[in-house]
């Protein structure tokens, strides 16, 4: 196959007359052109130019390639257009990875005043705490909660959100039960394989029993609103659930930073950038809740 780079060289020696002009014309150096061209009478089995005194001049088949080379030229130029056209209108898909919490406690109103601002937009929202691969196309945009800055892949292009923050919580109405003296074991609820942490047996309301596991974190909720026992829950989470409220005694570390991610061309996209500039917006309108400030500790 013919390499369009050569073929650029190729033209642009044709069309400035010298090796030199091409070379000025591209913004590399002599040698280049020279091989490029090389190159191409290599492919073609056929010599391009004669060298004269006053610089350059097409043989008879340089003359039958240019002809091919400039239709070649323009094809290119308009498949250029035509995707760049593409890309640069507010329409497409969009795929967007984010953890399940953050898509059902907090950003869906958001992604539904996207959707109603750019209705061309096919929007893929993907909720699940697997790490998509933005490498491999499998999502335009991450959504991610990140604890190491330095664990970052360096390919990716990054913007940086509010800290996010988590909390203790546990069923309004078992604390005040608690408080009263009510007897019964306070669970750890917990959504991995851990038992109950050190600092959640020595706080004030300390985590009695065995744990109480599910591997969902919709039920993981439901479990402390229930009254089973207590659980760490995204600050945005509990504070914003009125059966919640945080336990006294227990300050957790913070959580993490979110991060909008994207990945090479995609994020040149208008969709893209449409919806990283919004989404950056929000989150930053979403700051005080994320970090835990929106409520007063009990």
């Amino acid at each position: 196959m013919i390499d369009w780079d050569d073929v650029r060289y190729f033209l642009a020696a044709a069309r400035g007359g010298s090796v030199r002009a091409a070379a000025e014309r591209l913004g590399v150096n002599h040698s280049t052109v020279l091989r490029r061209i090389a190159q191409l009478e290599q492919r073609l089995g056929a010599q391009m130019f004669e060298k004269l005194p006053s610089g350059y001049r097409l043989t008879s088949a340089g003359e039958e390639v240019l002809e091919f080379a400039e239709q070649m030229e323009a094809s290119s130029h308009l498949l250029e257009t035509r995707v760049f056209g593409r890309d640069q209108s507010a329409r497409g898909l969009l795929r967007v990875t984010l953890p399940p919490f953050l898509a059902t406690h907090l950003l869906m109103p958001d992604l539904a005043d996207f959707a109603r601002l750019h209705p061309d937009i096919e929007m893929e929202i993907m909720t699940t705490g697997e790490v998509a691969n933005l490498t491999n196309r499998e999502a335009d945009v991450a959504i991610r909660i990140v604890a190491d800055r330095k664990t970052l892949p360096l390919n990716l292009h990054g913007l940086k959100g509010p800290e996010l923050v988590s909390g203790v919580y546990m069923s309004r109405d078992r604390l005040a039960a608690w408080r009263a003296g009510a007897a019964g074991p306070i669970r750890w609820i917990v959504i991995d394989n851990h038992g109950n942490p050190d600092w959640a047996r020595e706080a004030e309301v300390h985590a009695t029993g065995v744990p109480f596991r599910t591997p969902d974190a919709e039920a993981q909720i439901v479990a402390a609103q229930q009254g089973i026992g207590m659980t760490k829950l995204p600050c945005f989470v509990g504070d914003a659930d009125p059966l919640l409220v945080r336990v006294p005694g227990i300050n957790v570390p913070m959580h993490g930073t979110l991060w909008l991610l994207t990945q090479g061309e995609a994020r040149k996209t208008k969709r893209v950038r449409l919806f990283t500039e919004f989404v950056s917006r929000r989150l930053a309108a979403h700051a005080p809740l994320l970090a835990g400030l929106s409520v007063s500790r009990d």
